[in-house]
């Protein structure tokens, strides 16, 4: 049996519950807030908390495998909206990120402490696993690890890099305030691992180069939505190419390089930018939006109706642990343009079903962007062989490959 604890939840952890939950090796999932299956009493909630809570249902598995501790995300969850910043101010404030992570992972290893619960095999993720890898390792339980980013190392080398390359961009950098304390964390929770998980080739080379361990490390992609049978709907000769942006706003996405390449391919191209703005001021950010088409974050439904709506997704990250929006655009007839940092590599044909260009490099962006605009036959192509290979990649070819590594690291322990 398995633990499996993540302060939040995500697509990949739901699917982590499903791949263990199918496979009968979850013992129980830790988190902050939740519920396991009666959603109906959140209907008469007000609207805004109504979403909050619909996006912690945890369907995939009994209630009496969810294990809450709730109190500091709720105080995180309340303070974002009342604006009380100190609260959440990075790393330091009592219900920041950081602090909720930790004091999940303090309540995960209390309960292995106090053999409330005993499972062989604990499954935890990156900044919340220190504390509970700790007192498995004192109760001779297996430690797997998901790194779902690229080394910590990287990501600093390149946000250092981006600040003095593009300085008006910097304060969208946060990577470049976290403490040598948090980072010396991340080190710690690697290397009492005894597997680590990553979703992408990037990652596992990113850790490579950094940290050495003696953990194998696996690469298990995720996955893809269910590929619809709605037809494609490519716009034509004589309209613009309709280009499409899905992420956080900061400069770690590559997003001045984008903006850059909107501005040499003219009128060729429109773009429309999906994503939440940095909660920091950035100027050179604001003046670009005032060029293009931002749409603030909506439900993920909603995602996929705007994915469809454009020709092509442009995701020009610096650096990124998988790219879960590349996999979402493909299965909805998008082809996508990337870079070499991120899951593209593992996922894209190039020429067939997207592009992928070098970081930094506004002039491979709007080169492949022209050339779509002006060929809409290999636009047409290019969207049918983009649905067909996410149809090859759906979430159960990881839920599969997960439930056998973990299959595999219960049966070690018996």
């Amino acid at each position: 049996m398995v633990i499996l604890s993540h302060p939040t939840g995500n697509s990949n952890v739901r699917a982590a519950l499903r791949a263990l939950a199918s496979a009968g090796l979850l013992e129980a999932f830790f988190t902050t807030l939740g519920f396991s299956s009666d959603r109906a009493v959140v209907k008469f909630l007000p609207p805004a908390l109504r979403l909050q809570l619909e996006r912690r249902g945890y369907s995939e598995i009994p209630p009496e495998r969810l294990r809450l501790f709730p109190w500091r995300e709720m105080v995180r969850l309340a303070a974002a909206r009342m604006k009380l910043n100190s609260l959440v101010r990075h790393e330091h404030g009592w219900a920041s990120v950081d602090a909720v992570y930790r004091s999940l992972d303090a309540h995960v290893a209390a309960q292995i402490r106090e053999k409330r619960v005993s499972a062989p095999v604990v499954y935890a993720y990156e900044d919340a696993a220190l504390a509970t890898f700790r007192a498995a390792r004192e109760r001779g339980v297996q430690c797997v690890y998901e790194l779902p980013t690229a080394y910590w190392a990287t990501v600093r080398r390149l946000s250092e890099e981006e600040r003095d390359l593009q300085p008006e961009w910097a304060s969208t950098l946060q990577s470049l305030y976290d403490t040598r304390d948090k980072l010396e964390r991340k080190d710690e929770e690697l290397r009492l691992s005894g597997r680590i998980i990553v979703a992408s080739t990037f990652t596992r080379r990113s850790l490579e180069q950094g940290l050495k361990t003696t953990a194998p490390v696996h690469v298990v992609p995720y996955g893809a939505p269910a590929v619809d049978g709605a037809p494609l709907s490519p716009s034509v000769y004589g309209q613009p190419l309709r280009a499409l942006f899905v992420g956080r706003l900061v400069q770690l996405k590559g997003l001045s390089y984008l903006f850059e390449a909107m501005a040499r391919v003219g009128a060729c191209c429109t773009l429309t930018v999906l994503g939440p703005r940095p909660e920091v001021e950035c100027k050179r950010l604001e003046s670009a939006l005032q060029h293009h088409r931002w749409l603030a974050p909506v439900p993920h439904a909603r995602v996929f109706e705007i994915m469809a709506q454009h020709d092509v997704l442009v995701f020009p990250s610096l650096i990124e642990g998988f790219g879960a929006v590349i996999l979402e655009a493909m299965s909805r007839g998008l082809p996508v343009i990337t870079t070499p940092n991120t899951a593209g590599p593992d996922l894209i044909e190039e020429g067939i079903d997207g592009y992928i260009v070098p970081i930094r490099d506004a002039d491979a962006i709007a080169e492949r962007l022209t050339a779509l605009a002006e060929d809409r036959s290999r636009l047409a192509a290019m969207a049918d062989a983009a649905r067909r290979k996410a149809a090859g990649l759906p979430w159960e070819r990881y839920e599969r490959r997960l439930a056998g590594l973990m299959a595999d690291c219960v049966y070690e322990r018996r």
